[in-house]
């Protein structure tokens, strides 16, 4: 049996009237666990053979599932891994952020198959729903009549209460997006079910669906972008809380260059290089636009990554003091080497603090990087319509 997937579920039921509950596990168990024969789905689901072959001819024959290369063992016939059907479904996903707006559109297996973006000095609603809804038009009519009919909804990441201001100037952040209800506005655009979650959390979801989060059981996972972020993986399963702030790590008390009280999210985001850059004259939507800049501001990249890794190591610990989380993963807009040295540098902070009754976690890197956010929000209209 799975624990992971089915602790806190009722088991898979052979009974009539539960066929959609059964589907989800099977879908659930091969997104998780790659592609697997009926045999070992039987056993990982609780439902007998003759069941679990019966679900998925069916889901074979809606294209939902595909066979793959039979796999030949010393005895007996030789089996057929089944995998989830990439063209089967497909989703849209929007980040919308306080620097840039990305659309996606990924397959049932998580593969980024379109993508358009946006980048601004402050974003509007209605420039948004524009992109937006050209974004999905113009996708859309480069796919098969066939692959459109698939497409199963928008997910949408942006901020908590994106419109409360996180710098110096309200009128330069959200205050635009207040009382917008996005949801209804994109639905109307978009023809299509919209879901809205937080961006961070919706990181982290991709993480864990997509990337390395499979690895680890229970994590606290920090996305760094213009605002750092993020998410809380339990028991295998992203945790998003009552209302779906959850994991709202930047929030985190942090204590300033002059002793002041401050968050994390003022301490250890992008927006202090950002300033840093204003500071000298630089333009700063290099970083968002232009990857290879990161190496070329080498001279503020790397205090900035200084401090950010001080922070974090400091934050880890406070998330640990909570949940004795076994790993903290950390990812961000950043390009891959910014990110591999900001892990190595929290490692080392961490091992340097006082960790009187804590149990270390291990610190390691996301995988997905800058377009985690638009990839996790597209995941949430497939979960919610076919996995668990």
């Amino acid at each position: 049996m799975d624990d992971g997937l089915v602790r806190s579920l009722s088991l898979g039921l052979s009974q009539s009237g539960v066929r959609d509950h059964n589907e989800r596990l099977l879908l659930s168990l091969i997104q998780r666990h790659g592609g697997m024969p009926a045999s070992d789905l039987s056993k990982r689901a609780g439902l007998s053979p003759p069941t679990v072959s019966s679900i998925l001819r069916e889901l074979e024959t809606d294209g939902l599932v595909a066979r793959g290369e039979p796999v030949r063992g010393k005895v007996g016939k030789p089996s057929v891994p089944m995998h989830l059907a990439a063209d089967g479904v497909f989703s849209f996903g929007l980040k919308i952020s306080r620097r840039s707006a990305e659309l996606v559109l990924i397959d049932f297996t998580g593969v980024l198959r379109h993508e358009r973006n946006l980048t601004y000095a402050r974003p509007r609603p209605e420039e948004i729903f524009d992109f937006v809804e050209e974004g999905v038009s113009g996708i859309t009519a480069e796919l098969s009549a066939e692959h459109a009919g698939r497409i199963c909804g928008l997910g949408v990441a942006a901020a908590f209460e994106m419109w409360n201001a996180m710098d110096e100037n309200p009128d330069s952040a959200f205050s635009d997006w207040r009382g917008v209800d996005l949801r209804s506005y994109l639905q109307d655009r978009t023809d299509l079910p919209v879901m809205k979650l937080n961006d961070a959390t919706a990181a982290c979801q991709a993480e864990h669906t997509y990337g390395r989060g499979k690895e680890f059981r229970d994590y606290a996972y920090f996305f760094v972008g213009a605002y750092i972020g993020g998410g809380i993986a339990l028991d295998n399963a992203v945790y998003e809380g009552r209302q779906g702030n959850a994991g709202a790590l930047g929030s985190l008390r942090s204590i300033g260059p002059n002793g002041e009280s401050m968050q994390l999210v003022d301490m250890a985001s992008i927006h202090q290089l950002e300033l840093r850059l204003h500071e000298v004259d630089l333009e700063s939507r290099q970083l968002w636009t232009d990857p290879d800049s990161w190496r070329a501001l080498a001279r503020y990249v790397d205090p900035w990554i200084g401090q950010t890794a001080q922070e974090l190591a400091k934050a880890a610990l406070s998330t640990c003091s909570v949940i004795d989380f076994e790993t903290i993963v950390i990812d961000g807009a950043f390009p891959s080497h910014v990110r591999d040295e900001l892990v190595d540098r929290v490692r080392r902070y961490v091992s340097t603090q006082d960790m009187r009754g804590l149990i270390p976690p291990r610190i390691e890197a996301g995988s997905i990087g800058r377009k985690a956010r638009a990839i996790g929000a597209a995941t949430r209209p497939i979960s919610a319509q076919f996995m668990l």
